[in-house]
């Protein structure tokens, strides 16, 4: 039993030392896959979960946090691919604040009772809702752009 415990552990530092060789070598297209491989991840979840519930958003935004800090390791190179990776990173951090906020405020109303004070909280849960999509669809627009921009570097040849 030990025998096979320690192979496992020799196959997982083989397999890191081959992916640090291997990223030491990286060239332009790589470097782009990795990059769009993360953004398709994180673009992905947002579509799955659109239309959700509170825990759901709650969920998504943590979920896009964690797509946030996988798109800030990724060892890039390439100057303008470090671009790209910057503005993602900015686009999902945000993303992951603004379905926070729309989560927190959704699950306010639900907990409003009928008064003139759960009235307001009603109300400014909207507002907060309202903002948060209005700030979704501005940063949906700007991926959508970085997206466009990203994708014709990446098929320029190196």
């Amino acid at each position: 039993m030990a025998v096979s415990h320690k192979y496992t552990v020799l196959a997982c530092v083989s397999l890191s030392i081959a992916l640090f060789i291997t990223s030491c070598s990286e060239n332009k297209v790589s470097q782009c896959q990795r990059l769009i491989r993360v953004v398709n991840a994180g673009t992905s979840l947002i579509d799955k979960s659109k239309g959700t519930q509170v825990i759901t958003s709650i969920q998504l935004s943590k979920d896009l946090e964690f797509v946030t800090k996988s798109i800030k390791e990724l060892n890039l190179k390439d100057p303008k691919l470090k671009e790209f990776q910057s503005g993602f990173v900015k686009i999902f951090q945000n993303l992951s604040q603004a379905v926070a906020i729309a989560g927190r405020a959704l699950g306010a109303t639900k907990t409003a009772d009928a008064s003139a004070s759960g009235k307001e909280k009603i109300q400014k849960a909207r507002a907060e809702i309202d903002s948060a999509l209005t700030t979704a669809t501005t940063l949906g627009k700007q991926s959508d752009t970085l997206v466009n921009q990203m994708n014709k570097y990446c098929s320029q040849p190196e």
